[in-house]
């Protein structure tokens, strides 16, 4: 305990050890040769050793008050699933309630915790005779439902939890959560797709098919989204005890909206016990809440009919005009808040989702109008940070940057109004002139040996699904002259993730005119090594959060050194990001990475403060 306690005075570094397990767990587990028992073995050991816990079991639900182990690790005899670790908890009692409204659950002592202590109860006599005195539960969520829970245990004495394993441990059970749906969509391979978008039981639309429903609605093409609308109905049958007479009331009610609303609205199943209305156009807030309280009278008729009282239904209304950017997913999750909220209050009840402060709002509109004054006024410029060889000193590409100078004369970067062009639609027309303007100036870098400097210029989320991004790139080299191949797009995780399909479409397109891609932020997400194997990637641009640990942090260069040969031994470059110091730069250096960006060498300039720094090397 006092070694331990020695190693905690440093939360930072425990909070980037927590880190780094996570993303070498992301390398170990995420690819198609791993099983679920693999993933799931790979998950506890490095639970158990990250935080140092004598045990980790994964549990799964089992009917509705169970818990079945399904594996387990013991610590100190580094021993999976020893004998008999195949056991089942129930009931739940309290604690299955407890599951379902927390992230973790953490007791520094189990003996003080009432739920987890209780005489008599399955799980208190399981504590007990495992001798369990601490413990960290993270559940299992799979589409918002519970389906089981990982548990960190310290056996023999108490111990106190940090804020940095109540994190770590939650991360856990979103990876052994992940890995379980990756196994479940493996298996169901042959009925994937109806599985995906329908529910078997009322053969309507499930929640991911809405989902590309309202993802459509909330396209720019579309015109103004303000008034998109989405109703969550919530319906409780309060027939816990007799499934089947639940299963019926569900598939009465789903025929009796469906009946009402098929030629007005998209209706599906978005969970066992919910539904959800897409209606067709846009709605006033009067209209909404009239349909949303014309589905609860819908749900009692349904249930009057079949000869049940003993039902309850709520209403949630979400608006796109709350959402920051357009998001299918923010637009059904604030619809399921609402109705959420409204179940705390008497039945039958409907609620508005509003998640606008008004002062937040002011200062969104009064800068989503400046920035339109910007763009009319032409106080919008591109800077351009230099990227070197780190071989030769030499520079070699620079990345493009939007900057925003405003009345006043100060400069702003563009993460300080890149959201607000988000929700507002303005990054497309800015990320199309960022583009024509960065060619124009890269044309005349001057050449050095036969070439001349790269050009990275960053394509957002909503730009690259943009059907005329094709079209702007071609015309922003034949207006400039560019050779498409000194030309390369940045795109972040973000914009390949929302169709990976159209994504490798329009990816393959680029190629062909001769343009590279480079994957930005490379490490940050948990899908990133994905992308290598599937998509046409060119260049990786590693996270600056790996950087700034090196050369002292063993963690960050085993990280870097895995993606340096990784990416060598699949011809990628890779380029780091962030660079601050001279010994950052030799230990990239020495992983085999050859190109870096960062203060150490310049900031972002302006094209002039370029060519005068660096056009003598090129």
């Amino acid at each position: 305990m006092p070694n331990m306690q020695a190693n905690r005075k440093e939360e930072g570094a425990w909070a980037r050890r927590h880190n780094h397990a996570l993303v070498a767990l992301a390398r170990q587990v995420w690819h198609e040769d791993c099983s679920l028992a693999s993933a799931y073995a790979i998950i506890c050991e490095t639970a158990a050793e990250t935080l140092e816990v004598e045990r980790v079991n994964i549990w799964r639900c089992d009917a509705a008050d169970a818990l079945r182990c399904v594996h387990s690790y013991e610590r100190s005899a580094r021993r999976h699933n020893p004998p008999g670790f195949e056991e089942t908890i129930r009931p739940l009692g309290d604690y299955a309630a407890l599951l379902g409204e927390v992230r973790v659950i953490d007791a520094a002592d189990v003996t003080a915790h009432s739920t987890l202590s209780a005489s008599g109860t399955s799980l208190g006599d399981y504590l007990h005779r495992h001798d369990v005195r601490s413990l960290l539960d993270a559940p299992m969520r799979s589409e918002g439902e519970l389906i089981g829970v990982v548990c960190h245990e310290q056996v023999g004495a108490a111990r106190m939890w940090t804020p940095e394993d109540e994190a770590f441990a939650g991360s856990i059970g979103d990876y052994a959560a992940m890995a379980y749906e990756t196994h479940r969509r493996r298996d169901a391979e042959g009925r994937l797709r109806y599985l995906e978008l329908h529910d078997p039981h009322t053969d309507l639309p499930n929640r991911d098919h809405l989902l590309e429903v309202a993802h459509s609605a909330l396209r720019p093409l579309h015109g103004d989204t303000a008034g998109v609308a989405a109703i969550h109905l919530q319906v409780d049958t309060l027939l816990h005890d007799d499934p089947e007479a639940t299963d019926a009331l569900l598939i009465a009610a789903a025929d009796r909206l469906r009946e009402e609303f098929c030629e007005i609205a998209t209706l599906a199943r978005v969970r066992s016990d919910a539904f959800a209305l897409l209606p067709h156009r846009h709605l006033h807030e009067t209209e909404a809440l009239n349909l949303a309280e014309r589905c609860i009278e819908l749900v009692h008729e349904a249930a009057r009919d079949a000869g049940a009282h003993d039902i309850q239904a709520a209403a949630g209304i979400a608006f796109s005009r709350d959402l920051v950017a357009p998001s299918a997913d923010a637009l059904l999750r604030n619809a399921e808040l609402a109705s959420q909220r409204a179940r705390q209050g008497s039945p039958d009840r409907c609620e508005v989702f509003d998640a606008e402060h008004h002062r937040g709002l002011m200062n969104r509109l009064r800068t989503e109008r400046a920035l339109r004054d910007a763009v009319t006024e032409g106080r919008l410029e591109v800077h351009y940070q230099p990227e070197i060889d780190l071989r030769d000193g030499r520079w070699r590409a620079a990345e493009a940057l939007l900057r925003w100078r405003d009345e006043q004369g100060r400069l702003h970067s563009a993460s300080e109004f890149i959201e607000v062009a988000e929700a507002s639609g303005q990054i497309v027309p800015l990320g199309r002139w960022v583009l024509g303007e960065a060619c124009r100036v890269a044309s005349a870098w001057p050449e050095r040996d036969g070439a001349a400097p790269l050009l990275r210029v960053n394509v957002s989320a909503r730009q690259f699904e943009q059907p005329g991004l094709i079209a702007d790139v071609t015309q922003a080299l034949m207006a400039s002259g560019l050779p498409a191949e000194r030309l390369c797009l940045e795109l972040t995780e973000t914009a390949l993730l929302r169709d990976e399909l159209a994504a490798a479409h329009t990816l393959s397109r680029l190629r062909g005119l001769g343009v590279g891609v480079a994957l930005d932020d490379f490490g940050s997400g948990y899908s990133s090594l994905l992308y290598l194997k599937h998509l046409p990637i060119d260049a990786l641009k590693l996270d600056q959060a790996f950087v700034a640990g090196l050369p002292t942090d063993r963690y960050d260069l085993a990280i870097v050194q895995a993606i340096s040969t990784l990416a060598r031994q699949v011809g990628i470059e890779v380029v780091a990001e962030g660079v601050e110091t001279l010994q950052q730069a030799d230990a990239l250096r020495e992983c085999g990475i050859g190109r870096a960006q960062g203060h150490l060498f310049a900031p972002a300039i302006t094209a002039d403060a370029v060519l005068k720094k660096f056009g003598g090397d090129a």
